[in-house]
């Protein structure tokens, strides 16, 4: 079973591997060469291990529903905390879609009034606005913590399992209604809001195909028992 839930999390991996360069050409319309320069980034690489981790995480009732095993309590938290990480983010970056959307290059000064300081790009050093992108993020998932405890308190394994699901794909796609419309409005703009919008549409792609991760596995678990 820990085999079919590393080939699980391998197989969506691939799947962002494979899916990042022909997005970057459809968003960007650069060479294929171009694009595939992102896989010599860092922080691709970063979020892939990332995204793989928090799979790992929502394939743990899964992994212990197939193996028949006692699910303690606090067991239940950690897919939890994984699911409100990734719904997070997701409503982080909805947020940065509108403000892109309505304010143009003006949108990081609305970013200020989320934090105890103004991220501005004139008036402060990037470091802050990256502290205050990272501040609200944490306070999102801080929040989605706190609604997702209660859930792992009254649900069983199989009902919490379906919810995150299910909150997670609606979220994907609520975000991808926004991204879309977003960056299509802004992509001809010479700032940082197209990449900040297409940032989004690759977010909600990556989380949605994460929801498939907990199918798959079910799959490959009932085809073993066949």
């Amino acid at each position: 079973m820990k085999r079919l839930a590393v080939i699980t999390v391998l197989i969506y991996a691939l799947a962002l591997v494979v899916l990042t360069v022909p997005v970057m050409a459809v968003g960007f319309s650069p060479s294929i060469g171009s694009a595939a320069r992102i896989y010599c980034t860092w922080w691709y690489w970063l979020g892939l291990v990332i995204l793989a981790a928090n799979l790992s995480l929502l394939l743990l009732l899964p992994f212990k529903m197939a193996e028949r095993r006692f699910i303690p309590r606090r067991t239940l938290k950690v897919p939890c905390i994984a699911t409100a990480f990734l719904l997070a983010n997701l409503f982080f970056t909805g947020i940065i879609d509108i403000l892109c959307a309505v304010f143009r290059e003006h949108s990081t000064d609305f970013l200020g009034y989320l934090v105890a300081f103004d991220p501005g790009p004139e008036n402060s050093p990037d470091w802050r606005w990256v502290a205050a992108a990272i501040i609200t993020l944490l306070f999102f998932w801080l929040v989605w913590i706190i609604v997702f405890r209660h859930f792992a308190d009254s649900d069983d394994p199989d009902s919490l399992l379906k919810r995150t699901v299910r909150w997670l794909r609606a979220a994907s796609i609520v975000e991808l209604v926004v991204a879309i419309p977003s960056y299509v409005l802004v992509r001809s703009y010479d700032s940082w809001a197209p990449a900040a919008t297409f940032s989004g549409i690759a977010t909600g792609i990556a989380i949605l195909l994460l929801c498939f991760g907990p199918r798959v596995y079910r799959q490959l678990s009932e085809r073993r028992k066949r």
